[in-house]
């Protein structure tokens, strides 16, 4: 395909998607199939009108979905709720680290004893399929600013902070292959890429969103009136906080999370937003939080890195139908989509919410909802361009993009009839 077949083609879906966006929010399917379909049908599967290398195009995909990454994070960071309670972060806290930990433990026991891949292969597998993704997520993640469901906000915080907890494992896969430093005994992994990358990002992250809200309101309440591109200064603390993370060797994509938190929790506190009991938290009872208060944030902002995530929904989830053919389908890979969403997510849930307050239904529906995606793709990008074999980036490429097509269908197409059968309080959001 040419590059004028490209821009025609995702021309159309472009349209098609803006036209027919009240028919798919309706529909029992969601729009990231629809894109899957048209890439699979174009790709080598069927028609064979494009093909994509993942390994020749590693450098162009990896940045692709680190943007796509990055921007879903953000906006992630700035719809949590206000203020910032143990009732709403520790179920999301012990996902995001406990059973996300669990989840690489079996994934990479079932690649080692199962797939007979070697222990570092089998780590480095486990930290790719792991994490839930912020990006191919959004129908059971929170849906606006104001979203009040409990279930959501728990999913959503989970997302926004286990693509910094998978890094970690990244690293020790790479490191048990020879292809990153780990120092005697494993030391040097633990204080740098444990210890340090995550605090230190959680740390910049923070740091920078409050600053950054602070320095915006006192702007805005400058007489006469001081505009503020909302859009451009979100994108700007994204890149800002994240290039620091770079430099320091933390870990960005947490530290972009955080920087969203911080900068909503900041600007809302400085409005006096925070004090209004208008908005109360619905939980899976019917209950409210008498704590829970009003939340704003920058809609423009908000509404145009939401724009940022369609696009990148839309051009990476076409590509995935170019990188798989007949032989992708496997007992391996089809074997390793059932392990991850039968077995490893549902276990993982189970064990690191127990003794917590959250009930059994919300457990089994977190359990089901661990949506892979783009992260996935990226963290297998990222290995790639970091020394990771050729003989076993093939292997884990078919896994992956195996994985991440079923998780679409599979997913998709059971969010809208699971959540209105077992969580039915859709109606009360806003």
């Amino acid at each position: 395909m040419t590059t004028t077949h490209w821009f025609i083609l995702i021309g159309c879906l472009m349209l098609a998607r803006g036209l027919a966006a009240t028919t798919i929010s309706r529909s029992p399917f969601t729009s990231a199939i629809v894109y899957l379909c048209v890439g699979l049908l174009l790709g080598p599967m069927v028609l064979g009108f494009f093909r994509f290398n993942p390994i020749e195009e590693s450098h162009l995909l990896e940045t692709l979905t680190e943007v796509a990454v990055l921007v879903s994070l953000f906006s992630a960071g700035v719809k949590m709720p206000v203020p910032i309670t143990r009732q709403r972060w520790a179920p999301a806290i012990r996902l995001a680290w406990v059973s996300m930990s669990i989840s690489v433990g079996l994934v990479a026991a079932f690649a080692y004893y199962v797939l007979h891949l070697p222990l570092g292969v089998g780590v480095l597998l486990g930290a790719i399929l792991a994490p839930t993704d912020p990006v191919l997520a959004t129908d059971i993640q929170v849906r606006h600013a104001d979203d009040r469901d409990q279930l959501r906000n728990t999913l959503t915080c989970e997302a926004g902070m286990n693509d910094g907890s998978a890094f970690p494992f990244v690293m020790l896969g790479l490191g048990l292959l020879g292809a990153h430093e780990l120092g005697p005994y494993g030391m040097g992994w633990v204080l740098v890429d444990v210890l340090w990358a995550t605090f230190g990002a959680i740390g910049i992250g923070a740091l920078g969103g409050a600053a950054l809200g602070k320095l915006s309101w006192m702007l805005r309440g400058r007489d006469p009136k001081h505009e503020v591109l909302d859009d451009f200064v979100g994108l700007g603390l994204i890149a800002v906080v994240y290039g620091l993370c770079v430099v320091c060797k933390a870990w960005g994509f947490l530290a972009v999370f955080f920087a969203g938190v911080a900068l909503r929790q900041t600007e809302l506190v400085l409005s006096g937003a925070h004090k209004d009991r208008q908005g109360l938290l619905v939980t899976e009872d019917g209950q409210q939080d008498p704590q829970e208060s009003t939340r704003t944030v920058s809609a423009e902002s908000l509404v145009f890195k939401e724009h940022i995530e369609r696009l990148s929904e839309l051009t990476l989830v076409l590509l995935l139908g170019g990188m798989v053919s007949f032989q992708n389908w496997n007992w391996d890979t089809i074997g390793m989509a059932a392990f991850l969403f039968i077995v490893a997510r549902p276990v993982s849930v189970m064990l690191g919410l127990i003794g917590s307050s959250s009930s059994m239904r919300v457990r089994g529906i977190t359990g089901w909802f661990g949506v892979r995606g783009i992260g996935s793709i990226y963290y297998l990008m990222f290995a790639i361009n970091h020394g990771l074999p050729r003989n076993f980036a093939q292997d884990l490429i078919q896994i992956t993009v195996v994985v991440v097509m079923l998780s679409i269908v599979v997913h998709g197409t059971s969010v809208k009839p699971l959540f209105d059968r077992f969580w039915p309080k859709r109606k009360q959001e806003k």
